[in-house]
């Protein structure tokens, strides 16, 4: 038996239930058929009032192009936006042996097209530790890049350093070597969830110019006096065309 001892932990203390766990962006696109508008308001309370009374007559004297009339309006429908997102996802990781994951990318004010080609340059030589670069690709929104090389052990090897000095530009950068991972989903989970600031429009007839139509109906949903409120995006497809709307997440 050992004797006791007292000992001092100065280590982090995390929550097990936090640990592999996913944090998910949602990104949605949302079809939108022509004569149909989306109207986000910046209080929810208001798109509520917009969605409740269903009908709106909506005027389009406003438009330069039909001042001659004193009176004319249009009827629309409003209804709720509602939207899949996911509740629970699973995945399967599989570690890329060829390939890593390049980042703290220093800011040279270059094109990324141009910093790829320095990357290149950089890891294909191997007094650098490199070797022949296969392909290489920037991370959507991540300001990261992947180097996949065409023979195997290189990118294990530069892994195993876990940091590289590089000589970009005139100056030398600090860069952060990881593993590339890929994932496959094995669950996915998805609930409906209504925008809480969104109201679709239909039903709008091509009687305006694309611009005088978004016009008239930006001024006639901001009136209090007709239940609206101060809009914060409007977004119109007129008909017989066809759009894609992108739903992001609300940090407001």
């Amino acid at each position: 038996a050992l004797p006791e001892k007292k000992m001092v932990f100065k280590g982090l203390v995390t929550n097990k239930e936090d640990t592999n766990k996913l944090v998910l962006t949602p990104l949605i696109r949302y079809p939108l058929l022509g004569g149909s508008a989306l109207i986000t308001f910046e209080k929810a309370e208001v798109a509520q009032r917009i969605i409740e009374v269903k009908e709106h007559m909506v005027e389009l004297s406003y438009g330069e192009e039909l001042e001659e009339l004193d009176r004319c309006r249009v009827r629309v429908q409003a209804a709720p936006v509602d939207i899949l997102l996911p509740s629970a996802l699973e995945m399967r990781l599989t570690q890329n042996s060829r390939s890593i994951l390049v980042s703290d990318l220093p800011s040279l004010g270059i094109s990324e097209e141009a910093l790829l080609d320095k990357l290149e340059l950089f890891f294909s030589k191997t007094k650098n530790g490199g070797g022949e670069v296969e392909s290489r690709e920037f991370l959507d929104n991540s300001g990261q890049v992947v180097l996949t090389f065409v023979q195997d052990g290189v990118a294990e090897l530069l892994i195993a350093r876990g940091h590289i000095q590089v000589s970009v530009g005139k100056g030398k950068h600090k860069l952060k070597i990881s593993p590339c991972m890929s994932g496959d989903i094995t669950n996915l989970q998805l609930q409906p969830s209504r925008c809480p600031r969104t109201v679709l429009l239909s039903g709008i007839p091509d009687v305006l110019g694309e611009e005088p139509m978004r016009d008239a109906l930006e001024i006639h949903f901001q009136k209090a006096s007709r239940g609206g409120g101060e809009v914060d995006t409007l977004a119109y497809v007129p008909a017989g065309q066809q759009g894609v709307a992108v739903f992001m997440e609300d940090t407001g």
